[in-house]
């Protein structure tokens, strides 16, 4: 089976190649709107608009950053928010904030002819009182998830990959499409 992976970031990429070994993956960037609503919504119509062009079975996939504290801002403005107040503005959010909780969310729109269906993980923990690990990719410098001392940025991308919310929606999708072979 192949399937094509609507994106520009080749991280999502290869974590996609992992989890979905038996899949064969074909990565293609095609701009489309992103519409401003939840994780579902923009996963859903993503996955329809590219559908649409592409006429091929294929993925999209949105994920957010949501603080407990901060009634889960960033959320589906995470991206912005990053270029914007990176994690730095996050940390500053929160300074004096003793319910630190936070959780990553990842939504998978899959489309093909039948339509589309959704597949979601979450990782749950809570945001550091610092920038710590690596600090090339999002959030991860800033969020230590349950069950750990270290932060994705310092747990690295295979570490993380294990428990990752992408991870969870990944194996989702993989489950369903196994059934469909």
């Amino acid at each position: 089976m192949e399937i094509y992976f609507i994106t520009g970031n080749i991280n999502k990429v290869r974590e996609a190649e992992t989890i979905l070994k038996d899949i064969k993956i074909k990565n293609i960037k095609i701009e489309y709107p992103e519409l401003q609503g939840t994780l579902e919504e923009v996963a859903e119509f993503g996955a329809k608009y590219c559908y649409e062009r592409l006429k091929k079975p294929l993925i999209v996939e949105d994920s957010g950053f949501f603080v407990e504290a901060l009634k889960g801002f960033p959320g589906t403005y995470s991206r912005f928010v990053y270029e914007t107040i990176g994690n730095e503005g996050i940390l500053k959010l929160l300074k004096g904030v003793s319910d630190r909780r936070a959780y990553f969310k990842s939504v998978i729109g899959y489309c093909d002819e039948n339509g589309v269906q959704l597949f979601s993980g979450v990782v749950k923990g809570y945001v550091s009182s610092e920038i710590r690990g690596d600090k090339g990719f999002g959030y991860d410098p800033i969020f230590i998830p349950e069950g750990y001392d270290k932060t994705f940025g310092e747990l690295g991308i295979e570490e993380k990959s294990k428990v990752s919310h992408r991870r969870k929606a990944f194996e989702k999708l993989r489950e369903f499409l196994l059934k469909k072979i």
